[in-house]
């Protein structure tokens, strides 16, 4: 499974992922700054899930039509990074099959998923 992990998603959770041995592309090492297009673009281009903490990629998937793999949105109350990368991993351990062709998002409440189908 390869990831694209949004600049808004903290270090942690990317260390952890790339010690799990998953692909992962981290817009904060390789492309700081791009707009949330051009990140879109890039998960299209390179078939990985988009995990952000951002929640304007809802916007620009559903209104916009925009397509992508699967993106993982995590909404956390407590903001700390150990926290989210608890919820991230609660997600890989009970959704993981999920991530792909769907807009997922985690909180400490749960897991909510929704399907995101192409505009033609």
């Amino acid at each position: 499974m390869k990831f694209l992990i949004d600049e808004s998603v903290e270090k942690p959770i990317v260390d952890w992922l790339r010690d799990q041995k998953y692909d992962v592309m981290y817009i904060a090492e390789s492309s700081s700054g791009i707009t949330d297009e051009e990140v879109i673009k890039l998960a299209n281009c390179e078939s990985r899930i988009l995990i952000t903490n951002d929640k304007d990629f809802g916007k620009l998937i559903f209104r916009q039509g925009r397509i992508t793999q699967g993106i993982l949105l995590i909404r956390a109350v407590n903001e700390e990074s150990s926290n989210k990368l608890r919820l991230v991993k609660e997600v890989l351990e009970k959704a993981k099959k999920k991530l792909e062709g769907n807009f997922m998002v985690v909180n400490e409440v749960g897991i909510r998923i929704r399907k995101i189908y192409q505009k033609k």
